[in-house]
């Protein structure tokens, strides 16, 4: 078992930055290519960025540019830099993780908001 705990959400003008923090514990961390997801109200919820053990990332189409994941396999922690935020960025963001060998992501944090005010 790999539990999450998300950080970091909150209330930020257009344009505005915020930084995600998901604390893992349990498991080895390096294990576990680790997602960052999110869901909008009446939306899917859509992965937005992803990181793999070796620090492979990759992102949305929508998010390319602004966002960038990272992770500190010292401290079990991943992170999602969120820069030039906009109103349509407003979501649950939730942190995920997934064994490297399936497709699957198993493990979800709890979620946090993000909302972006124009």
């Amino acid at each position: 078992q790999v539990q999450l705990v998300e950080s970091g959400g909150g209330l930020v003008q257009a344009g505005g930055s915020l930084r995600l923090s998901c604390a893992a514990s349990g498991r080895t961390f390096t294990w576990y290519v680790m997602g960052w997801f999110r869901q909008a109200p009446g939306k899917e919820r859509e992965l937005v960025a992803s990181i793999g053990s070796g620090g492979s990332t990759s992102y949305a189409g929508s998010v390319k540019g602004r966002f960038t994941i990272s992770r500190d396999n010292s401290k079990n922690t991943a992170y999602l830099e969120m820069n030039s935020l906009k109103p349509e960025d407003t979501a649950v963001y939730y942190c995920a993780a997934r064994l490297t060998i399936i497709d699957k992501y198993d493990y979800w944090g709890q979620g946090t908001q993000v909302t972006v005010s124009s």
